[in-house]
């Protein structure tokens, strides 16, 4: 079981590397105000999966007040940075289609290794 103090270390490694990967590789045309839409939607989806919480547009809207469109505007970079994948999975109503997201494996096995063991650059 993750301690508290583990736990806080963990959320603060995650803001920095959430910082990291945005705002020191930025995407040619990418403006400031987008590249931190996107460290603050990482910060809420990473809460999200803390708390096991599926992340869908429609949870991701409910959570931050914002429309879907709005969500998805700050989501498609992440997944273009290999930050998230998306999957299509059936909706919450069973009828249809929703995009459920997740965290790349290689966001937490870059998180587990020491500032040591990390290249720079990667």
């Amino acid at each position: 079981m993750t301690s508290a103090l583990n736990a806080h270390w963990q959320s603060q490694l995650f803001s920095a590397y959430a910082l990291q990967e945005v705002f020191d590789k930025p995407v040619e045309g990418e403006t400031p105000q987008s590249r931190l839409k996107q460290v603050g939607m990482m910060t809420v989806l990473y809460m999200m999966h803390q708390n096991h919480e599926k992340l869908t547009l429609s949870n991701i809207s409910q959570i931050t007040g914002l429309t879907r469109n709005a969500v998805a505007e700050s989501i498609d970079p992440l997944i273009e940075r290999g930050i998230l994948t998306e999957t299509i999975v059936k909706n919450s109503m069973g009828r249809g289609t929703a995009r459920q997201f997740e965290f790349s494996p290689d966001v937490f096995d870059r998180l587990r290794l020491s500032p040591e063991q990390r290249k720079p650059g990667t």
